[in-house]
């Protein structure tokens, strides 16, 4: 497999029906805001005639209470117009009410803003963005392997259907951490292959990791516990390292093969020949064991 190479397909159905119900959706909200932001021009037409009638009950208000203090109108008459200018008024403040409603729920005026919108817009960008996943690709070059995939299964989120094998070789050597004392990035080594006998890889330490399980603390509540051992001598701790041929395979191993690395920690010719004198016998040993 290349990177970019289709692995599988989801069924792409949901997905379609998910952006076709947000983009209906999405229409649905700006009609809402159309059909509100007619509601809001009827209340202030309506609420420009309240004010209108309000005036002229002010008016009438004044002069029947003129009237009333000749003795002209009857307290009556008086009573009536002054309830009709309490309810014009009334009804001014119901429609200021009313319209504050409808632009509290119409929102900001630019779409682009507008949160109902924004809110519809964003359901749409991820269903969008949801579709194209429903084909996996290859995101490096690689062999599948494992695969346990058949028209019509059951995928499940985060659950592997199938293994790329990374073509990149990456050799990881784990030595006694007295060991790697003079070891740092770059250090000569050879590489001997369980598949490959009397081959041997010249390599080169790439990195070294920073730690081990062993030394991770569990911040669970509990107290330490001390590592119990009954040996006079305690095992050493092994450390890991990673390492990296000079040159690439003519034909990549499967991932998990076995191999042997000798480190070159010293430059001195009789270290470096005893070296590389004993990583050949050892190539042969684990070819026939």
């Amino acid at each position: 497999m290349k990177k970019g190479d289709l692995l599988y397909e989801l069924d792409p159905t949901p997905f379609i029906n998910k952006v076709e119900a947000a983009q209906i959706a999405l229409e649905q909200a700006k009609l809402s805001n159309q059909q509100l932001d007619a509601q809001i021009a009827a209340a202030r037409a309506n609420l420009r005639t309240a004010q209108y009638t309000a005036r002229n009950d002010k008016v009438t208000l004044d002069r029947y209470q003129r009237l009333s203090t000749m003795q002209n109108v009857s307290q009556s008459d008086l009573d009536k117009v002054r309830t009709t200018r309490q309810t014009s008024e009334q009804s001014v403040s119901a429609l200021n009410a009313q319209i504050q409603n409808l632009l509290i729920q119409r929102g900001e005026r630019d779409d682009k803003r507008n949160v109902t919108l924004q809110k519809y817009r964003n359901a749409l960008e991820e269903a969008q963005l949801n579709w194209p996943r429903t084909k996996v690709r290859a995101e490096t070059d690689g062999m599948v392997s494992n695969l346990q995939l058949n028209p019509g299964i059951y995928a499940t989120a985060a659950t592997a259907v199938l293994a790329l094998v990374n073509n990149n070789t990456d050799i990881v050597a784990d030595f006694r951490e007295k060991s790697l004392r003079h070891t740092a990035v770059n250090t000569d080594a050879a590489v001997v292959f369980d598949a490959l006998p009397g081959q041997v890889f010249p390599a080169h330490v790439t990195s070294s990791d920073a730690g081990i399980l062993a030394g991770q603390e569990a911040v669970n509540g509990q107290l330490s516990q001390p590592e119990q051992s009954t040996r006079w001598v305690r095992d050493a701790q092994r450390m890991r390292i990673h390492v990296a041929l000079d040159q690439p395979l003519d034909k990549p191993l499967p991932t998990g093969a076995r191999a042997t690395v000798q480190l070159y920690n010293s430059e001195g010719p009789f270290a470096r020949t005893f070296a590389g004198l004993q990583i050949h016998p050892v190539s042969w040993l684990h070819y026939v064991y």
